[in-house]
């Protein structure tokens, strides 16, 4: 499961699905986004995807299943 961040969610997903964003998801393809969160910035997204990659996969697929609310 990849975790990580970006200023342009669409583009980002378009290099994913194309083969270009990532080593990981290039070798994984079709890519499809399971779960996004907004951050208030880069120091918080970073700090959200550091405890998120330190979840186990039981982990994960528990934490995107949770009903969310957006808080911008």
């Amino acid at each position: 499961m990849y975790t990580g961040i970006t200023s342009d969610l669409q583009t980002r997903l378009e290099k994913h699905r194309k083969g270009t964003a990532s080593k990981y998801t290039r070798s994984r393809l079709p890519v499809k986004l399971v779960h996004h969160e907004y951050c208030k910035g880069r120091s918080d997204a970073l700090k959200k995807e550091h405890a998120i990659k330190k979840l186990s996969r039981a982990e994960k697929e528990s934490y995107i299943r949770k009903p969310w609310t957006i808080e911008r």
